[in-house]
């Protein structure tokens, strides 16, 4: 049996019933692709709702002759079919054979199981594309805060060596593309019609762009339009294919909180940069939250590398700018905290006042002086005073009209 009769048999299948579809996909891994189209085309689908559904669907054309058209017609657009016996068939996304949701009912979350095959438009093996990748996916009508951040996520990636992988759609998906361009790097649309039915329309000059320099992929032939639950189907391979997902902004009914959630069923790092409380764009973020406790916050590339990177690579840690207050130890900053405001103040009544004995306090203000915290005087010591621009390190308090010191609390 020829390899081309074999991917035939795969495009024909993928016509004939929705990809995921789990029965399906158990009949090829069982009988392989040109029996298991044989046997659905006799009837002999494993159950009833199958054998409806391939009966209806062949109301409309011959399998055999819509796939044959579908490879002449991906061949004129330039693209190309990829198989499982391909050598850039991404393996990962064989894990879908695994996913199960709980409490699913939902066709979209009970038929979950992997590709038949792949349309693909570039020239990047899927393969390698996937190999190195992170999903960045969120809200179509985002907020600019939200572009911003997939923006950033999506440049900071790339720049990194990183594929970014979306769904294409406006806001949140469409910006992460944007920044992985615009640092010269990988990006990969999934999208969920034909490679050649750029949708949404508004943004078919960004599909030219990824289509030159990464890849567009689908799993449904040249001219599927883009119905709604095809979304959803689709969402399950940006998850799999990828080594995490992070959201960006969600509404509280989303399909890319859906994404993270079958990242997070599949055992993949499922990561949500938060937002404002009061923004209903980031309502569904915070929830997955609340609801997945595995879910991971993140705020930036170093922390979405943390997640999804070799053992070892940790973000920093946030920290404010050093200042040479940081370098004392207690005795020094008691010291320092003594000093009155303004004015000079003698040592004895300087060590009086920081409860250190004076041999000590000498010591600590020669070490004072040599970080330019105290400025020595011939009658004493006095705080040296702060660079143009910045509060001064060693001293917090301000004083009130009568000369008490307000203390921090913190």
């Amino acid at each position: 049996m020829s390899g081309d009769e074999e991917r035939l048999a795969r495009v024909a299948l993928t016509w004939l019933t929705e990809p995921g579809t789990r029965a399906v996909y158990r009949l090829v891994r069982r009988l392989g692709p040109v029996a298991a189209l044989d046997l659905l085309l006799d009837g002999g689908a494993p159950d009833e709702k199958l054998r409806a559904a391939v009966a209806a669907r062949s109301a409309g054309g011959d399998a055999r002759a819509v796939a044959a058209e579908a490879v002449e017609r991906t061949e004129r657009l330039g693209a190309r079919i990829v198989v499982p016996d391909d050598d850039e068939w991404p393996a990962r996304i064989e894990q879908l054979s695994d996913l199960r949701l709980p409490e699913a009912y939902r066709r979209v979350d009970v038929e979950t199981d992997p590709p038949l095959c792949f349309w693909v438009r570039g020239c990047w093996p899927l393969a390698e594309a996937f190999d190195r990748s992170v999903a960045v996916v969120g809200a179509r009508a985002a907020t600019a805060y939200g572009t911003h951040v997939a923006t950033e996520l999506g440049y900071g990636l790339a720049d990194r060596d990183w594929t970014v992988v979306s769904g294409g759609a406006f806001g949140i998906d469409a910006a992460a593309h944007r920044g992985a361009l615009n640092a010269g790097g990988m990006t990969v649309a999934v999208l969920a019609c034909g490679v050649d039915r750029p949708y949404p329309m508004g943004n078919a000059a960004l599909f030219d762009r990824i289509a030159d320099t990464g890849l567009l992929v689908s799993e449904w032939l040249p001219g599927a339009e883009p119905l709604r639950p095809r979304f959803l189907i689709r969402n399950r391979v940006i998850a799999a294919a990828t080594r995490g997902t992070v959201l960006v902004e969600a509404a509280a009914r989303s399909g890319a909180a859906q994404t993270t959630h079958r990242a997070i069923a599949l055992g993949k790092p499922g990561m949500v940069v938060p937002g404002p409380v009061t923004s209903a764009m980031s309502v569904g973020a915070h929830e997955l939250l609340r609801e997945y406790p595995k879910a991971r916050v993140v705020t930036g590339v170093a922390h979405v590398l943390e997640e999804v990177g070799p053992i070892g690579e940790l973000a920093p840690v946030a920290r404010g700018p050093q200042r040479p207050a940081d370098l004392l130890d207690d005795e020094a900053r008691s010291v320092v905290e003594a000093f009155p405001r303004r004015g000079t103040v003698a040592v004895d009544v300087l060590a009086a006042r920081a409860g250190v004995d004076v041999r000590t306090t000498l010591r600590k203000l020669s070490m004072l002086e040599e970080l330019a915290l105290v400025v020595r005087r011939e009658d004493g010591y006095r705080l040296a005073p702060p660079p143009a621009g910045r509060a001064t390190g060693g001293r917090a308090p301000d004083r009130d009209a009568s000369g008490a010191a307000r203390r921090a609390t913190d």
